[in-house]
């Protein structure tokens, strides 16, 4: 395999009018975030199934129900499956779909992750070398854009996913596009999470705690940050409505689930980075919190405050597999 080497990157400064500008941008950000990104997105990712990163609550949310895609495809007889991560940053829900998929026994196991950032491919391809190494396993890395025609060929993907900020990068001029390649080339399930309108403020890229200066501009879908190094960086960031979501990807999935993730888990759980020392250990005050979540999250009048929105569609003929 071609091995990718990425120069250091300075964030451009160019015209956002411009889809090709925009994507720049957005692999210019991630480019010079490198691996810093990996640990603020995923935590520690020698530890795939800790789930012990920013957005734990919501990881294992959404792990929760692509364990159960794969498991139902097992307990339906299938031995190979085809996995898509579009914007799949470092890949590491690729490799969790892909280390399960093994553990359950798939005998062949096709799996393609693509990213804008060159940067976080050159790290995707690095953590997973040893998974491209056993045999029935055929785990790919590209740099790609999410923009153009996908690949795959019709039909050929049994559970796609589209996870965290992906989408909301994108000009939204652009979604109907990306919604119909979805559909084409997926023949099981689709997974997205996408950032809601109601989330609370966020760098995307890198912690809150390093950056000195933060403005989303909702009219333009712009986000314009600047660290404390005094390193500034602008690039495109559409926050989403859950009806709007819907309305996404309703032409080509029948939607099983939408909901919003992690609506008073992160804000209000007793944490050991922000709680007086023996708080983190109420683990009577988390179970009470998920309750609430389990009930709040898919009301109407609650799920747009969520961090982020959840996704779950499949293709209106497979007959199996629901949640």
């Amino acid at each position: 395999m071609a091995v990718l080497r990425c120069q250091a990157v300075r964030v451009p400064q160019v015209d956002h009018g411009s889809d090709s500008a925009s994507a720049a941008q957005v692999a210019a950000i991630y480019d010079r975030a490198g691996k810093g990104y990996t640990a603020y997105a995923d935590g520690d990712v020698s530890k795939l199934f800790s789930f012990d990163g920013i957005h734990g609550y919501a990881d294992r949310q959404v792990w929760h129900v692509l364990d159960k895609k794969l498991t139902t495809l097992k307990a339906n007889g299938a031995t190979s499956v085809r996995l898509l991560d579009a914007g799949c940053g470092p890949g590491t829900w690729l490799r969790r779909m892909v280390m399960r998929a093994h553990e359950l026994g798939f005998s062949a196991i096709t799996a393609r992750g693509f990213d804008i950032s060159c940067s976080q491919i050159e790290q995707a391809r690095s953590l997973a070398r040893g998974l491209s190494e056993i045999p029935g396993i055929q785990l790919t890395f590209d740099v790609a854009d999410l923009t153009r025609p996908l690949s795959e060929p019709d039909g050929a993907v049994d559970i796609a996913l589209c996870l965290y900020s992906v989408l909301s990068h994108l000009p939204v001029g652009q979604l109907p596009n990306v919604s119909r390649e979805f559909s084409r080339v997926t023949s099981g399930h689709l997974v997205v999470s996408v950032r809601s309108i109601g989330s609370v403020p966020s760098g995307f890229v890198h912690p809150i705690e390093s950056i000195r200066y933060l403005r989303h501009d909702h009219s333009r879908d712009q986000c314009e940050i600047e660290l404390q190094d005094r390193s500034r960086a602008i690039f495109s960031m559409h926050l989403f409505a859950a009806a709007e979501l819907r309305e996404c990807f309703a032409q080509g999935f029948v939607v099983e689930d939408l909901r919003g993730l992690d609506l008073f888990h992160t804000r209000f759980a007793p944490d050991a980075r922000w709680s007086p020392p023996g708080l983190h250990a109420d683990k009577g005050l988390c179970d009470q919190l998920a309750e609430l979540e389990e009930i709040y999250a898919v009301k109407p009048e609650f799920i747009n405050r969520a961090t982020h929105l959840m996704l779950v569609g499949r293709r209106a003929d497979l007959l199996y597999g629901t949640t």
